[in-house]
């Protein structure tokens, strides 16, 4: 394959990895992608590819959709089998390699946090925009300590003081995503229910909602509140995450989280269906300002 049929170059890849080499899920995403355009654009089908790398073409589909954990000599293999083999485009695969393949810092709560849970953390830290929508608490990037105990101690009564404070450990740091150099944008729609369920008890409360407030006045932080008055606030009754890149390598991903499990979506029409219905709920809901005033009222 010739350098000007690639669907990638060496300048690209080096922005892919300036974007997303904070978050090894990303750059696993990413390289996926880019195997898969890379093979599409040999004209070699995955049955072939896997053979080249004594592997089957379910092997190929896992690597593209970044389900297991590339290998160096596979990637290394596949990128000869598809034309690839000027030394700095190599380099710039080798490298993403040993990020996709180094663990995240939240797998040191592998205790605490669930198999499905891992995946959103990775993914938030290399978005460019989270949309968030609550029904029942304030969203987790923006609790307090104290909060986030009063929900732990209520979800896990039987949880040891250790466990308690990994999982309130857990929560902060995964909130230093907004405090970062280039935080990304979160933008969060409350139902006024959450406002309303005294989650600790009064003080608790009062402090949390002090703190929304002083979060919503960050340039990256837009918080909205959906009250009940307001018939076009509903949207079925459960938390909606949407997560936008500045890769065009990564499509949207729609998280949604249930009891024991959670879902992630990134087909194109299920994501532009759920981003509708985020921006329909920003729409009916109260303004950004009409919502730091209701929070105020909350607090008088």
């Amino acid at each position: 394959m010739s350098a000007s049929a690639r669907p990638v170059d060496v300048q690209t890849l080096e922005r892919y990895l300036a974007v997303s080499a904070c978050s090894p899920i990303a750059v696993r995403l990413v390289l996926g992608h880019l195997l898969r355009s890379l093979r599409k654009a040999a004209g070699i089908d995955a049955e072939a590819a896997g053979r080249s790398i004594r592997g089957s073409e379910a092997k190929i589909s896992r690597l593209e959709r970044a389900q297991v954990t590339c290998k160096m000599d596979d990637v290394m293999d596949l990128l000869t089998l598809y034309g690839v083999r000027d030394a700095p485009m190599r380099l710039r695969f080798e490298e993403m390699v040993r990020i996709a393949r180094e663990p995240g810092w939240w797998h040191r709560f592998d205790g605490v946090l669930p198999d499905w849970a891992g995946k959103l953390i990775g993914l938030q830290e290399a978005a460019s925009v989270i949309r968030t929508y609550e029904v029942q608490l304030v969203p987790g990037l923006l609790q307090t300590p104290a909060y986030t105990e009063a929900l732990v101690r209520q979800a896990y009564p039987m949880a040891s003081l250790e466990e308690v404070e990994s999982r309130i450990e857990l929560r902060r740091t995964r909130q230093q995503v907004l405090t970062r150099d280039d935080p990304p944008h979160l933008w969060a729609v409350l139902d006024e229910a959450v406002l309303r369920r005294p989650m600790g008890g009064e003080q608790v409360m009062h402090d949390q909602l002090r703190h929304l407030m002083r979060m919503a006045h960050l340039d990256h932080v837009t918080v909205q509140i959906a009250p009940f008055n307001r018939p076009g606030c509903l949207a079925g009754g459960f938390p909606i995450t949407h997560l936008r890149f500045d890769l065009p390598a990564l499509p949207d991903v729609v998280y949604l989280e249930q009891l024991r499990d959670a879902e992630y979506l990134d087909k194109l029409e299920a994501t532009q269906h759920y981003r509708q219905v985020l921006d329909s709920l920003a729409q009916a809901a109260l303004s950004p300002r009409q919502s730091l005033e209701l929070l105020k009222g909350f607090l008088a």
